[in-house]
C-alpha cells in the first residue's frame, strides 16, 4: 500500500524522467498574465487539455504577445505539481504554428499602431523643398550611410548634414534609433530626418519594427522619412513615417533636390519674368509720356490757383496768430497757479494746527505722562500690575517704574487700607 504522497513522487519521477523534454501543439486558452511577469495558461485539442506556465524570463523574450485562441507550439519539460495532484508543462519556448513569431508580432503591433491613428495619412507632412539641415539616424559604419552622403553632396554640395550614431541590428537597437530621433529632434534646427539601413531578414530588420522606434518617429517635431532595406521590404516604420523611400539613396534623392535642376529651374524662371514685364514696361512708358504732357498743362493752371489759395490763407493766419492766443492762455495759468499755491498753504496750516492738538491730547493720555507727575508703576516678576496690596505677601520682589528708571523692592507687609486720613 502507498501514501498519496509516496505515490505522487513515484509519477513524478515517471513524468518527469520519460519527458524531459518536447514539443507540444495546441490551442490557447485561459491565458493570464500576473504582476510577478509569469504567464499561466491551457494547451487543449479536440480530446484533451494541458496546464502550462511561461515565467518571466521566458515571457519576456517573446516577440508576440499570446493569446485566447491562437494556435501554438510549445517546448518545454513536463512537472508534477505534488501539492495539487497535477502535471503541467514549463515552457521554455513558444512559437505560432504556421505564422512565425516575428511575422505575428509585426501584424500585432500594426493592428494596435493603426487603431491609434499613427498611420492615419492625415498626419503625414510633407517634406520641404529646400532643407537645410539634413538629419541622418543610421549607423555611422553602415553602407546606407555612405550611400546617402554620396547622393546629397552629388545633387546638392554643401548643405549641413548631422548624422545621429545608432546601432540598426540586435538587442536594444530599437532603443537606440528612438534616442538618435530624440538627439536630432533636440538640436532644433534640423528641418527633415531620414531613418534607416541598407537591406538584410526580416530579424535583421527588426529594430525598425518595435514599438519605441514607431513612437519615436511619430513624436517627431521635423518630418521623418523612413529608408529601411530595399524596396520590397516592408517595416512599422515606413507605415509611420511621413514618407517612405525604397532605399536609402532614394530618401536622399527624395530629400535634396538636385542643385543644377534648381538652378536650370530658376533662370527659366527668370527668362520668362523677363518677357512678361518688358512688354507692360513699354506701354507703360508710353502712358506715363502721355501723361506727362496732361500732367505739364494742368500744372500751370494748378499753380496760379494754389498760389491764390496760399494767399487768402496767409491772410486768415495773420489775422488768428496763435502767439496771441498763447500769451492770453500763459496769463491765465499763472493765475490758477497762484490760486492753488493759497490753497494748498491754507490747509496745510490748517492740517499742522490739527496735528499739534492731537499731540497735545495723546501726550496727555499717556501713562508716562502720569508717572512724569510722580506717580509710579508696580508689576510683579512675571509682567502683572499690582492694584491691590493682596496680590503680593511680605518677601515677594516687585518693580517698580518710575518716570525715569525702575527700582527693584522686595515687600516687608502689606495693608489692604491706605494710611491717609479719608476725607
Amino acid at each position: 500500500m502507498l501514501t498519496v504522497s509516496e505515490l505522487t513522487a513515484r509519477l513524478r519521477g515517471v513524468v518527469e524522467e520519460t519527458f524531459p523534454a518536447l514539443w507540444v501543439e495546441g490551442e490557447v486558452s485561459n491565458f493570464r498574465l500576473y504582476g510577478a511577469g509569469h504567464a499561466y495558461f491551457t494547451l487543449k485539442d479536440e480530446g484533451a487539455q494541458l496546464r502550462a506556465v511561461l515565467f518571466r524570463n521566458r515571457m519576456r523574450r517573446l516577440r508576440f504577445e499570446p493569446g485566447d485562441g491562437q494556435h501554438l507550439l510549445a517546448f518545454g519539460a513536463l512537472e508534477v505539481y505534488a501539492q495539487r495532484g497535477e502535471y503541467q508543462l514549463v515552457v521554455e519556448r513558444l512559437e505560432p504554428r504556421g505564422l512565425g513569431a516575428l511575422q505575428l508580432a509585426f501584424e500585432q503591433l500594426k493592428q494596435r499602431l493603426a487603431a491609434e491613428g499613427l498611420f492615419d495619412p492625415r498626419r503625414k507632412r510633407a517634406l520641404p523643398r529646400f532643407p537645410r539641415r539634413i538629419g541622418i539616424a543610421t549607423s555611422p559604419g553602415g553602407a546606407a550611410v555612405r550611400d546617402m552622403l554620396r547622393v546629397i553632396g552629388r545633387r546638392f554640395a554643401g548643405l549641413s548634414i548631422v548624422v545621429a550614431p545608432c546601432r540598426v541590428q540586435g538587442e536594444g537597437a530599437g532603443a537606440e534609433i528612438a534616442r538618435a530621433i530624440a538627439d536630432l529632434n533636440g538640436l532644433g534646427d534640423v528641418d527633415v530626418i531620414i531613418v534607416g539601413r541598407g537591406g538584410g531578414s526580416l530579424e535583421d530588420l527588426w529594430a525598425f519594427n518595435e514599438e519605441v522606434v514607431a513612437r519615436a518617429i511619430a513624436g517627431s517635431k521635423a518630418p521623418v522619412v523612413s529608408a529601411v532595406g530595399h524596396e520590397a521590404d516592408v517595416t512599422i516604420a515606413d507605415f509611420v513615417a511621413d514618407v517612405r523611400a525604397a532605399t536609402p539613396s532614394n530618401a536622399a534623392e527624395l530629400v535634396v533636390r538636385e542643385k543644377q535642376a534648381v538652378a536650370d529651374a530658376l533662370d527659366a524662371l527668370r527668362r520668362r519674368l523677363e518677357r512678361g514685364v518688358a512688354r507692360p514696361l513699354a506701354e507703360l512708358a508710353r502712358r506715363v509720356d502721355g501723361a506727362q504732357g496732361r500732367l505739364a498743362r494742368a500744372g500751370a493752371g494748378a499753380h496760379a490757383r494754389a498760389r491764390h489759395r496760399v494767399e487768402l490763407l496767409t491772410s486768415r493766419l495773420h489775422a488768428a496768430s496763435p502767439f496771441a492766443r498763447l500769451a492770453s492762455h500763459r496769463h491765465r495759468l499763472e493765475r490758477a497757479r497762484a490760486r492753488l499755491d493759497g490753497l494748498l498753504a491754507r490747509r496745510l496750516e490748517g492740517g499742522r494746527h490739527r496735528l499739534g492738538a492731537a499731540v497735545g491730547r495723546l501726550d496727555s493720555l499717556s501713562p508716562l505722562a502720569v508717572l512724569g507727575r510722580g506717580y509710579s508703576l508696580t508689576r510683579t516678576p512675571d509682567g502683572t500690575i499690582v492694584r491691590r496690596a493682596g496680590q503680593v505677601e511680605p518677601g515677594d520682589a516687585v518693580n517698580v517704574l518710575l518716570h525715569e528708571g525702575t527700582l527693584r523692592c522686595r515687600v516687608e507687609r502689606t495693608r489692604e487700607q491706605d494710611d491717609r486720613p479719608h476725607v
